[in-house]
């Protein structure tokens, strides 16, 4: 096997590992009942591998992930208005969190929060879209908090992981 060859196969599996690590997260957050009256607050573990994935990989890798992501759970977990919700959400949520890391103002647990935010905002405006009414804005604030406080700790924990990823891959772990 040749250098080409062994990168190719690296990076197939690198990213065979992140998108069943993601997937894996998925399953897991759907079996933990968020008691709150709110819909759609999560604890978004599936998107510590997103936020690892930009730091790690870049953002067309981590982007290629989290939206497979999304429509496998989708299709495995929920169904078609789920995986809308969801792909709303992962796609804003992706846009904002490449800029912010992109504008060099943000760390890493800054680019975490803006995604979270954004993610939730997504879902609200999928949701104003398919039920034809803005009166869902009135969960804006919750989810916003919900979003923040999720974000801060998927971006803490992700910083960890991308460090010690960045490492092992330097050292040639």
């Amino acid at each position: 096997m040749n250098t080409r060859e062994r990168e190719r196969a690296s990076r197939a599996a690198k990213y065979g590992m992140l998108i069943a690590l993601a997937f894996i997260f998925s399953y897991i957050e759907a079996m933990i009942p968020i008691p709150l009256p709110v819909p759609g607050i999560k604890l978004g573990l599936a998107n510590l591998v997103t936020i690892v994935g930009i730091y790690t990989v870049g953002p067309a890798g981590a982007a290629v992930v989290a939206i497979l992501r999304v429509v496998l759970a989708g299709f495995t977990f929920g169904n078609l208005f789920s995986m809308w919700y969801g792909l709303s959400g992962c796609v804003l949520s992706l846009v904002c969190m490449i800029a912010a890391r992109r504008s060099g103002r943000f760390g890493i647990l800054g680019v975490s929060v803006i995604g979270g935010v954004a993610h939730n905002m997504g879902q609200l405006c999928m949701a104003a879209f398919l039920v034809e009414n803005a009166a869902v804005f009135v969960y804006f604030p919750v989810l916003l908090a919900a979003g923040a406080v999720a974000g801060s700790l998927i971006g803490l924990l992700g910083g960890l992981v991308a460090e010690r990823v960045g490492k092992a891959a330097s050292s040639g772990k």
